[in-house]
């Protein structure tokens, strides 16, 4: 091994070298405004970020500034933070916004410099170099084209490219399986969920027929009511501008997951009206979002003495003696539920809109309220299971994904040497 200046790079093998990005590839730098049809265009959101693919194309008829050619073979990298994990190699000519880079290998091998891109000391040092406040990138000609890259011998460049091709389709097979896993099991959640609240926990308990809104039998001994009915007041939201700090955290559309509030990503204001504060087990659902996501409702488990409020998209709900909040929670989640309210929005440019007054028309099953509680508890236990294994799921997701970035890190930096007899292997192991 020699050791050269680069701390992210410790050490190379004695047969690799180091050479300048700006050496070894051409970034491309034609630029045209023409508008075509053409599904050959990409945005940063059509580049899957740490997998090396992309997900969707696009024209360019409403692009308002002049894109980048790119040829095939090009490697492509997002320049912004947090899109620095987005590479591909173009599979066809096309073109991509000014954010992506694309440069044309001209002393290394496309996939070298695919995975050479996608490694951990890559990413990291272009993490920490980033500059500005509001979308923080990495700059071409004062620190890219400075960067010096590993290089191995060509012969291994293509051995290593060969060897991680394989490892990696692995380990994206491996994850998409545990991925369609936690499909599944949302299946089963929203079945139980869906089942126990419009047909209750009796397997023999009589059935009446319905047939209204969503409703198909409930019950004989549940009645079926209007949201409105179950409900002591409707809020919308605040309306004022939002900032990153201040006294009263307020909720917005993506705090709302999986019918819970997730505190993330909290803005704050420095004044709300009191009645705008919201208290233990009101129900926030979202008025206004994208015709798949419109609906959505969460609870509220905090109290008013944490000054929590909520912005305008949001309307909260505060049930009155006639239900638990915790069913109506499960009620409006239900998949029929959200369906049929998604048919009642009102559709406007790529958003929906679900005011209160449609939203509080609809029907919910309405068992004794000594019934609702036994369903809320069963629920809990039944999805906690199911999330106790969807997280044990995530962490098996989470440690393959990092081992994937490991080996290429390993790999590209002469960590981990690359013999045919590696490559070989993996290769028969891969056809298996």
């Amino acid at each position: 091994m020699t050791t050269h200046g680069d701390n992210l790079l410790a050490a190379l093998p004695l047969d690799w070298s180091f050479d300048r990005f700006k050496d070894v590839v051409l970034l491309r730098n034609e630029k045209t405004d023409e508008r075509s049809a053409e599904e050959d265009y990409l945005e940063l959101e059509d580049l899957e970020s740490g997998s090396g693919r992309i997900l969707s194309r696009r024209n360019t008829l409403d692009v308002g500034s002049a894109v980048t050619h790119f040829k095939k073979g090009d490697v492509l990298f997002g320049k912004l933070r947090p899109y620095l994990e987005k590479y591909w190699e173009a599979e066809f000519d096309g073109k991509c916004t000014g954010e992506i880079l694309a440069f044309h290998p001209k002393r290394i091998a496309g996939r070298s410099l695919l995975y050479c891109l996608a490694s951990r000391w890559f990413i990291e040092r272009c993490n920490a170099l980033a500059y500005g406040a509001k979308r923080p990138r990495v700059s071409w000609p004062t620190q890219l084209a400075h960067f010096n890259l590993p290089l191995p011998p060509l012969p291994e460049q293509h051995r290593i490219a060969a060897y991680l091709d394989a490892s990696c389709a692995a380990i994206d097979a491996a994850v998409a399986a545990k991925r369609q896993q936690l499909e599944i099991l949302e299946v089963v959640r929203s079945s139980i969920v869906e089942g126990a609240v419009t047909r209750g926990l009796n397997r023999h308990a009589k059935h009446i027929r319905i047939d209204q809104d969503w409703l198909g039998t409930l019950p004989t001994h549940w009645s079926a009511m209007r949201i409105k009915r179950l409900v002591s007041r409707v809020d919308y939201g605040i309306s004022v501008r939002t900032e990153p700090e201040g006294k009263y955290p307020v909720l917005k559309m993506g705090n709302i997951q999986g019918g819970e509030i997730v505190f993330s990503k909290i803005e704050f204001v420095d004044d709300v009206v009191d009645e705008l504060i919201l208290k233990k087990d009101d129900l926030l659902y979202n008025r206004t979002n994208s015709p798949d996501q419109v609906g959505k409702a969460a609870i509220f488990r905090g109290c008013k003495a944490e000054g929590v409020t909520f912005a305008s998209y949001l309307v909260r709900l505060r049930t009155n003696h006639r239900i638990a909040p915790d069913f109506l929670n499960y009620a409006v989640n239900c998949s029929g539920f959200l369906a049929f309210a998604r048919k009642l929005a009102i559709p406007s440019v790529q958003q929906s809109n679900l005011n209160s007054t449609r939203y509080c028309r609809m029907l919910i099953p309405l068992p004794p309220l000594h019934e609702q509680r036994a369903i809320c508890e069963y629920l809990g236990i039944k999805i906690g299971e199911l999330t106790r294994v969807a997280n044990s799921i995530e962490s098996q997701i989470t440690t393959l994904t990092a081992d994937r970035k490991s080996l290429i890190h390993e790999c590209v930096t002469g960590q981990r040497r690359i013999s045919e007899a590696d490559l070989q292997k993996v290769k028969t192991h891969a056809g298996r």
